[in-house]
């Protein structure tokens, strides 16, 4: 069970956009048992994203970010969380002009009105910029969605924080499509007894995060006073070789590797354990044990 700490005694006013999305919901409703009053923007345009994940005690706006600005909000939000966004590598070849509009200028509009309302707020972006080298249209639009936070920051004074995600896995993670994960997809294909398939040579490694510990740290960086960037992940990562293998499963087969296919991801978390005491408590195998299990 996901455990969230809240230091606040008055009721706050959160936006969150991208509030129906895998990690978006998850965050959601941990903010709604915590007694936050919370506002979702989403368009539903992903397929992370799902009608069945709002949550009774919460108010919904179906649009676009980028619309937020012709919205008349009758509260003042006190934290932004702004997970919206298109996300992955792979599809951001096909759409790169998307992804720049998308998750660069429509992070400038949520930085705009975090400025009109004083609010704190969090950005989301991708372990995939760690190495500086930004060779797909979706690492270069995150690195540039942490440029704009900067910019404001520093020109206009906005209370901005950045979460860099780590592999992130957990109930409501995309199943198909361009937005499922690896994991997903091998949980897909070991309950309908077909092939795990591995791109490259299957020695990529990753920081797999669990969507709690995600969430859990999300929130402590909204409980910490100062704008900072912060690192979400395990600081454990496994070969994609060794994540299927976890599954005991045989029937295994390899693909080619594809382009803008990264080669390691390794959370060094250490600066988000000294200022807020965030570290990952979830484990991976125990995860896919419990799916094996649920499967005899």
């Amino acid at each position: 069970m996901l455990i969230v700490e809240i230091n606040y005694i008055c009721q706050m006013e959160i936006l969150v956009t991208g509030g129906l999305g895998f990690v978006g919901s998850t965050l959601v409703d941990a903010l709604v048992k915590s007694n936050y009053s919370v506002t979702v923007i989403d368009n539903l345009s992903s397929t992370s994203s799902s009608i069945s994940y709002k949550n009774k005690l919460v108010t919904y706006i179906i649009d676009d970010i980028r619309n937020i600005k012709q919205l008349k909000f009758k509260k003042c939000f006190d934290i932004i969380y702004h997970l919206a966004g298109l996300a992955r590598i792979q599809p951001s070849f096909n759409d790169p002009l998307s992804y720049i509009d998308i998750n660069v200028n429509g992070t400038a509009i949520i930085c705009e009105i975090a400025r009109e309302h004083n609010a704190k707020l969090i950005y989301s972006s991708s372990s995939s910029i760690n190495n500086g080298e930004y060779q797909t249209p979706y690492t270069f639009s995150k690195w540039g969605g942490e440029e704009v936070l900067k910019t404001w920051k520093e020109c206009y004074n906005i209370n901005a924080s950045i979460c860099r995600f780590y592999n992130v896995y957990g109930p409501r993670e995309p199943k198909t499509g361009d937005y499922a994960t690896v994991i997903r997809k091998f949980i897909r294909q070991f309950r309908n007894k077909e092939p795990l398939t591995i791109v490259g040579d299957g020695e990529q490694r990753r920081d797999f995060t669990h969507v709690n510990d995600i969430v859990d740290g999300l929130i402590k960086v909204a409980n910490h006073n100062s704008g900072q960037l912060f690192h979400l992940g395990r600081g454990v990562n496994y070969s994609i070789n060794e994540l299927a293998r976890m599954f005991n499963y045989n029937n295994i087969i390899y693909v080619p590797l594809r382009k803008g296919e990264g080669i390691v991801t390794l959370a060094n978390y250490q600066k988000t354990f000294s200022e807020l005491g965030w570290k990952a408590k979830y484990n991976l195998q125990d995860y896919i044990k419990t799916i094996i299990n649920e499967d005899k």
